[in-house]
């Protein structure tokens, strides 16, 4: 979801720049900063965009320049007056003299100025519309080629995790054998303790059973095959979510799987494996 976008346009008044910036974010976090003139169309223009970048933070700035010079203020001659008639009967009552420079005094006080807010018109509202479209499609174009460069990212640690999860199978045969000779070799210091040779048998079998990692694998070889499929979906889908629920869903298979490994192999693999995972959930924040 990050990205960049610039689009500009311009009436035969205005020259309108817009920026737009973008970064991770689960939901639509969208700030803009436009100027007086334009404020009355923020609340359309936010509609629009929402519709169009889905999620992320959002930063949209908007300079405006003026091609043809405008007064932004003008001189307030109602209320100069009425002060200039209260400062005249002052100096009467009081007995002071009368302002020697008048403008002075009078474009000092309170309101001598006025801002005069103008509807925006329809050359600059085009133009204005016309900048922010541009600048989302810019914008929109930016995550494509991240999402292309993501794609080939994603592809490459799924195969990377899949190669692991096939490495684990010689251990996983050698490793029953040596867990069966290890609680035999405990059992064998016992000397002075007696005890049913054929329960024994049943508890190895019970115990070995709760080892079994085929479950877990074949599980996560399907969340590995969900995630390629859901990743081949249309750009338009929004599989950002759903990516990151199938890769919780992979970290917790993969979690399972150390913690029945007890085998020092096998636990290295588990690790690499969720370190690739990681990086996965770190770019999948990127994705629509």
């Amino acid at each position: 979801m990050t990205g960049f976008g610039r689009g500009a346009a311009a009436s035969e008044s205005k020259k309108i720049t817009i920026e737009i910036k973008s970064l991770n974010s689960k939901q639509l976090d969208l700030s803009m900063r436009v100027p007086p003139y334009f404020r009355e169309l923020e609340v359309t223009m936010r509609s629009e965009l929402a519709s169009v970048l889905q999620r992320g933070k959002v930063e949209l700035n908007v300079s405006v320049e003026n091609i043809v010079p405008e007064a932004s203020a003008v001189i307030n001659t109602e209320v100069l007056q009425q002060y200039r008639s209260q400062i005249l009967a002052l100096a009467g009552t009081l007995g002071i003299p009368e302002p020697a420079d008048w403008y002075a005094t009078l474009l000092r006080l309170p309101d001598a100025l006025k801002t005069e807010l103008k509807m925006v018109d329809a050359a600059d509202e085009e133009a204005f519309r016309q900048a922010c479209r541009e600048a989302a499609s810019a914008l929109m174009a930016f995550r494509s080629r991240e999402g292309e460069r993501l794609f080939q990212f994603f592809v490459e640690k799924i195969d990377n995790i899949s190669s692991l999860l096939a490495s684990v199978e010689p251990f996983e045969e050698k490793r029953v054998p040596k867990i069966r000779a290890r609680l035999e070799e405990q059992l064998a210091k016992l000397d002075s303790v007696e005890y049913d040779r054929g329960r024994l048998e049943q508890e190895l079998v019970f115990y070995i059973e709760k080892l079994d990692v085929t479950e877990e694998k074949t599980r996560l070889r399907s969340h590995l095959n969900y995630f390629l499929d859901t990743l081949g979906l249309p750009a338009d889908s929004g599989q950002g979510k759903q990516l990151g629920f199938i890769a919780q869903e992979m970290g917790r298979e993969i979690n399972t799987l150390g913690s029945k490994a007890n085998d020092p192999d096998m636990q290295k693999i588990v690790v690499k494996m969720k370190d690739e995972l990681e990086q996965i959930k770190e770019q999948v924040l990127n994705v629509l």
